[in-house]
């Protein structure tokens, strides 16, 4: 499993102080985040996207294409993926608005 959080550190004013430091550290770490008047909602309402649009305008996470092998005197179809000539989809709304990964949330159902 792949880490999907964000690794820089005093990007998030919730971030724990991991490294060693005591609760100054967190603290001076914190403040320093706030100083820069910077407010990071813990929602996230845009994502990038994972498909490509290929020549045609089609979307999709993969594309091939048929080709004809003659192996012995025989023909035969086979599937080649396409890798080039594919354009990425961009940022793509997330509807309704995601919780961000980094954020320090339990989520329980009572």
């Amino acid at each position: 499993m792949g880490a999907s959080g964000s690794k820089a550190r005093g990007l998030w004013p919730f971030a724990s102080g991991a490294g060693g430091g005591g609760p100054e550290s967190a603290v001076a770490e914190q403040a320093l985040v706030r100083s820069r008047g910077r407010v990071v909602p813990p929602f996230v309402f845009t994502r990038r996207g994972s498909m490509f649009y290929d020549e045609d305008g089609d979307l999709a996470h993969e594309f091939y294409e048929e080709t004809i092998v003659t192996k012995n005197g025989q023909k035969r179809a086979k599937l080649r993926r396409v890798h080039k000539n594919l354009i990425p989809q961009g940022i793509v709304k997330l509807d309704p608005p995601r919780i961000h990964v980094d954020f320090p949330v339990i989520l329980y159902e009572v």
